[in-house]
């Protein structure tokens, strides 16, 4: 049976697989190319997720994307309406046709001889197996699990009478008005669970075993607003998204180099925003600020909840579920109907497919990033992976347009493959994501690395990397261009020998 050949395949229909088909699309318009997508819809996490409050933590100026304006006044967003902007986007480009829906993919790989991927696919709803090939596989599928969220192991936890819900899995038409509620975890999903919540419940606490920076942001953007009034649109978006990017930028170089300033900046703001009589060690983390991500309260929403007695924070450690609640380490019991783990995902790099190359394994988590796109020894392959202290999209849309610009550049000079190799001795090697927060932490040693130094250093800054995506040459040195004949006189790239 034939196997059905494009030049791209994009692996993943979420915000950062879409947005990478709008700019081939625009870009390279001659390139035939589909979208693998394991769920049967569009929007990745926004459509996964379905927990009350569902939003985005930072802005929509910033995390839409660079060519569709968002034109709605609320500059945080609920999951559905973020979910709707994908699919307008996906409409737009004409890129929903090219989605490939219930198409798991569970393995790749590199044959040298014809310098294609072979991309072996299950059908999730048949179970049918199929095979594609590409020219070029883009990784869209971001990084974490989503079969199953992370929940630690609670002693007890078949002793509570009540239900027990993480967020990623939470059940449709879950009836929690008049009920006791208690949310383990302090972070992004924690902080959004409560206010949309506490409306209903007869108590919600938010139970941390440590504190996170917590930071109110506007629910509304009203300059926004204001200039609508006289500009265009389009004008307005690249205006409010310059000044969110500067700002964003600006507050997190603050806080990495005046770190105890910063600390007293966010400390003062939360203490405005709560009751006079209440305890602000809850919201005194012990690391620094951007140590991990800070999560933001739009509107003061959590705050709003707390003042009004709705909600409260309990900073201590579990010892064991009980019948009705859990138990703490200080002896005190919280009573319970549900309690929901908050408690984050588990990380799942290129969505746990399985990679070869020519059908021999390789360890993948040895391999540096070249400017954030490919990996050293891997041809043809990019990996879309967007900021972890700003709007994801920001560095997607770079890597989508860099891709397009690699395509063209690989299209004018009669090359089919493309490898990144170090040349440089004296690169350090550096985990790939550089955060403390305990989703990472627990998988330190699955990560693929980044180096020292340029270019195979993660900026994590949208400036720099605007520049070194934007200009750099593509016939950098690093970069080894070469043809599958010329591999048969002798001629191998990293990859052959990987």
């Amino acid at each position: 049976m034939s196997i059905e050949h494009f030049d791209v395949l994009i692996i993943g229909a979420g915000l950062s697989g879409i947005g990478t088909a709008c700019h081939l699309s625009q870009k390279c318009p001659n390139k035939t190319y589909a979208i693998l997508e394991g769920r049967d819809a569009i929007g990745g996490t926004w459509d996964l997720f379905r927990y009350p409050g569902i939003r985005s933590d930072s802005d929509m100026f910033t995390l839409g994307y660079n060519f569709k304006p968002w034109t709605s006044s609320k500059g945080i967003a609920a999951g559905g309406d973020i979910c709707n902007y994908i699919r307008e986007a996906a409409e737009e480009n004409n890129v929903t046709s090219h989605v490939r829906y219930s198409h798991s993919v569970k393995k790749v790989n590199w044959d040298s001889n014809t310098a294609r991927w072979i991309v072996d696919v299950e059908i999730s709803n048949t179970g049918e197996c199929r095979q594609y090939s590409a020219g070029f596989v883009v990784s869209c599928t971001g990084y974490y699990d989503y079969e199953k969220g992370f929940t630690p192991e609670f002693a007890g936890r078949d002793d509570f009478k009540g239900q027990v819900i993480h967020p990623q899995h939470w059940p449709e038409n879950l009836d929690y008005a008049g009920k006791k509620v208690v949310v383990i975890g302090s972070g992004a999903t924690a902080v959004t669970l409560i206010p949309s919540m506490a409306r209903a419940v007869e108590k919600i606490t938010m139970l941390q075993r440590s504190p996170s920076y917590i930071l109110p942001v506007p629910a509304e953007d009203n300059f926004a607003v204001s200039l609508r009034k006289y500009l265009p649109e389009t004008w307005v978006y690249s205006i409010i998204r310059s000044r969110n990017v500067l700002l964003s930028m600006a507050f997190f170089n603050y806080c990495k180099r005046f770190p105890e300033r910063a600390r007293k900046f966010i400390y003062g703001f939360n203490k405005k925003m709560l009751p006079e009589d209440f305890d602000m060690s809850h919201f005194t983390p012990k690391y620094a600020p951007w140590d991990q991500r800070l999560c933001a309260v739009p509107g003061g929403d959590l705050y709003k909840s707390i003042s009004k007695g709705k909600a409260d924070v309990v900073t201590d450690s579990i010892d064991r579920f009980t019948e009705n609640g859990i138990l703490l380490k200080s002896g005190k019991e919280l009573a319970a109907d549900i309690i929901i783990t908050a408690t984050g995902l588990n990380v799942k790099m290129f969505g746990g497919i399985k990679l070869t190359l020519d059908n021999k394994d390789f360890n993948f988590t040895d391999k540096m990033s070249y400017r954030g796109v490919l990996f050293e020894g891997i041809p043809n392959m990019a990996m879309v992976f967007g900021y972890t202290n700003s709007s994801w999209t920001l560095k997607s849309d770079l890597i989508g347009d860099w891709v397009c610009r690699l395509l063209k550049h690989m299209d004018k000079t009669g090359k089919k493959q493309v490898v990144p190799v170090n040349t440089d001795s004296t690169i350090g090697r550096l985990s790939f994501i550089d955060m403390s927060s305990g989703y990472i932490a627990r998988v330190k040693d699955q990560l693929p690395q980044q180096g020292t130094k340029g270019p195979w250093k993660l900026n994590q800054n949208f400036f720099k990397d605007f520049a070194s995506l934007k200009f750099s040459r593509l016939n950098a040195k690093e970069l080894q261009y070469s043809n599958p004949q010329e591999n048969k006189v002798g001629s191998k790239t990293e990859a052959q020998t990987a």
